[in-house]
This record gives C-alpha cells, sequence and structure tokens, in this order.
C-alpha cells in the first residue's frame, strides 16, 4: 500500500526535479544566450533595466528547487520524510510564479499561459506532501 501512496508524490517530485534543473542548467551553462534572449523579451517591458540581476535569480530559484525536489525523492523513499520534497514543491512554486510574473510584464501571454500547467502540477505536490509533513 506505501508503494501507491508514494508513487504520486514520487512521480511529481521527479517531474520538477527534471523541469527546474535542465531550466536552470541551462541558464549556467548557456548564460550568454539565455542572457541575450532575455533581454529581447524584457526589450520593452519596465523589467529592461532589471534583466541582468534576474537572470541569476531564477537561475539560483531553479536549480534550487530542482536539487531540492531530487533530494526529496530520496528523503521520502529512503527515510520516510516529505519534508524536503515539500520545500522542494514550495520553491518549485515560487519559481513559477516569478517566471510567470515576468511573462506577464513582457506582455508574452501565451507564454505565461503555458506556465499554467507547470504551476498546477507544483500545487498538486504540496497538496499530496503536505498531510506527511503535518
Amino acid at each position: 500500500m506505501k508503494t501507491i501512496l508514494l508513487s504520486a508524490p514520487v512521480l511529481c517530485l521527479a517531474f520538477l526535479a527534471i523541469l527546474f534543473l535542465q531550466s536552470g542548467l541551462d541558464k549556467v551553462f548557456n548564460y550568454k544566450g539565455n542572457k541575450e534572449w532575455l533581454s529581447g523579451h524584457f526589450a520593452n517591458s519596465p523589467l529592461k533595466h532589471v534583466t541582468g540581476l534576474m537572470i541569476p535569480l531564477i537561475t539560483l530559484l531553479e536549480v534550487a528547487s530542482g536539487v531540492l525536489c531530487a533530494a526529496g525523492i530520496y528523503f521520502l523513499i529512503f527515510e520516510d520524510s516529505a519534508q524536503i520534497g515539500l520545500i522542494g514543491a514550495q520553491l518549485s512554486t515560487l519559481s513559477i510564479l516569478a517566471l510567470f510574473f515576468g511573462q506577464r510584464i513582457a506582455q508574452d501571454y501565451a507564454g505565461a499561459a503555458t506556465l499554467t500547467t507547470y504551476f498546477i502540477i507544483c500545487i498538486m505536490t504540496i497538496y499530496l506532501l503536505w498531510p506527511q509533513v503535518y
């Protein structure tokens, strides 16, 4: 029975770990390309002057989210603890909100809409892990 109960939270954490580790590490290893794209993306927005600051902040948020979600899988399976995974899911939600805010400010409504699915997965993961922690 425990395997069935753990499968949804583990799979959700795996999804978030893959999502944010790939996205965050892409920003680390392709900083120049990401900076050029984001500078153009925010060129006509109020955020155009802080793009250089936004990239390291969102990179840190994404990498931390991915690492905590990946670690959360380990702790959930081997230590019977959901705390790290819950923190990872909460940080993932903050990352999505930051990205959503940026897309809305840049008036990229289609890009913002695609983030809704990720937001739902984040909230679902929190919902699945919360009872195991509290």
